[in-house]
C-alpha cells in the first residue's frame, strides 16, 4: 500500500522557463486545498542538498502567475549527479519531513527525480523547458513564450534589416532541438531556417534562395539558425563574403527565457501542477506529467526517460515554400 502523502516538496531545476511560477502556484494551492503541507525548495537540487527550504502558504504564491523566471530560483548541481549527492538529497527530504517531491524542469531534472525515487522518495516530474525537448510530452512549459519572444525580436530586427537592405542572421536557442527555430522561421518568413535535426548546405539552402529572391525584387533577408545548427556570426560572415550583401548576426540568447508567460504557458503549467498533486494524493508515484493531444497525461518516469521525440521536419518544406 502506497504511503500517505501529507507534505509535498516542490522545486524548479535546470534552466528557467516562463510558466514555472504558474506551475509552482498550482502545486501549492492544490496541495493546500487537499489538506497537505508544501515545502518550497530554493535553487533546485543544489538547494535541497543545502536545506534551503521554507513552508509555503496561499500567499506565498500570490501575484506570481504572470511573472517570468521562478520564485523558487533554480541552479544546476553537479554534486547531485553523484550517488553520494543523491543519498544526501534523499536524507534531506526525510529531515525536512517531505513525503514526496514535485520536480519542475527538463530531462536532467527528471533523472535526478528518478534517482530520488530509487532511494524511496516518491517524485512527480513536470516538464518545464523552452526547448520543448522532453520526449514524453508534446508540449513543455515555456515553449510558447520563448517562441513569441523570438518572433517579437525578429520583427523588430526586420525593420532595420529592410531599411539597410541587409541580411540578418538570427540565432535562437535549441542546442539539440530545432523546435523554436523551425516555428519562428515560419512565423517570420525567414528565407532559410537551420535546425540541428537536418544538415544544411550553405549554397543550396541559403545562397541560391537569396539569389532567386533577389531576381524577384527582394533586397533584405532573415535567416533563422538554432544554436545547435551553427553560429550566427560565422554564417553572417560567410554570407557577406559570398554575396556582398551586408550581413549582421544577432544572438537572442537568454532573452528567450524571460518575460511574462503567455496564456498557453500559464494554463498548461496550471493544469500540470494540479495533476501532479492529484497523482500524489491518489498514491500514484514516480510519474512525469505530460501533454498528449492537448490532454494532460502521465507516464512512469522510467518509461518517460526512455522515450524519443522526433521533430516534424516537413515543416521546413512549409517554411521554404512560402518564404520566397
Amino acid at each position: 500500500m502506497a504511503k500517505e502523502v501529507k507534505t509535498i516538496g516542490v522545486l524548479t531545476s535546470g534552466g528557467d522557463a516562463p510558466g514555472m511560477n504558474a506551475a509552482v502556484r498550482a502545486v501549492v494551492r492544490t496541495a493546500l486545498g487537499h489538506g497537505m503541507r508544501v515545502i518550497g525548495i530554493q535553487r533546485g537540487f543544489n538547494g535541497l542538498l543545502n536545506g534551503e527550504a521554507y513552508e509555503m502558504n496561499l500567499r506565498s504564491v500570490s501575484e506570481i502567475i504572470h511573472r517570468g523566471g521562478t520564485v523558487l530560483y533554480t541552479a544546476r548541481c553537479l554534486e547531485f549527479k553523484t550517488e553520494e549527492g543523491q543519498r544526501k538529497g534523499a536524507e534531506m527530504c526525510e529531515k525536512l519531513g517531505i513525503d514526496a517531491l514535485v520536480v519542475i524542469g527538463g530531462d536532467g531534472s527528471f533523472r535526478g527525480a528518478k534517482a530520488l525515487a530509487n532511494l524511496g522518495i516518491p517524485c512527480i516530474g513536470i516538464p518545464g523547458t523552452i526547448d520543448n525537448d522532453i520526449a514524453c510530452s508534446e508540449y513543455t512549459i515555456g515553449y510558447d513564450t520563448a517562441m513569441n519572444t523570438a518572433v517579437e525580436m525578429v520583427d523588430k530586427l526586420r525593420d532595420t534589416t529592410q531599411s539597410h537592405d541587409r541580411c540578418s542572421v538570427v540565432e535562437v536557442m535549441g542546442r539539440n532541438a530545432g523546435y523554436i527555430a523551425l516555428n519562428v522561421g515560419i512565423a517570420t518568413g525567414a528565407i532559410a531556417t537551420l535546425i540541428p535535426e537536418r544538415p544544411y548546405d550553405l549554397e543550396r539552402d541559403i545562397l541560391e534562395r537569396m539569389q532567386f529572391t533577389q531576381k524577384t525584387g527582394k533586397k533584405h533577408f532573415i535567416v533563422i539558425v538554432a544554436e545547435g545548427a551553427g553560429h550566427a556570426q560565422d554564417l553572417a560572415n560567410e554570407i557577406q563574403a559570398r554575396t556582398g550583401i551586408d550581413s549582421r548576426a544577432t544572438v537572442l540568447g537568454h532573452v528567450q527565457r524571460g518575460g511574462s508567460p503567455t496564456l498557453r504557458d500559464r494554463v498548461t503549467a496550471s493544469r500540470m501542477g494540479y495533476q501532479a498533486v492529484i497523482l500524489l494524493e491518489k498514491g500514484i508515484f514516480n510519474r512525469v506529467v505530460a501533454v498528449s493531444a492537448d490532454k494532460i497525461v502521465d507516464y512512469d518516469i522510467n518509461v518517460a526517460l526512455s522515450m524519443h521525440k522526433s521533430i516534424d521536419t516537413t515543416l521546413l518544406d512549409v517554411a521554404e515554400t512560402i518564404s520566397i
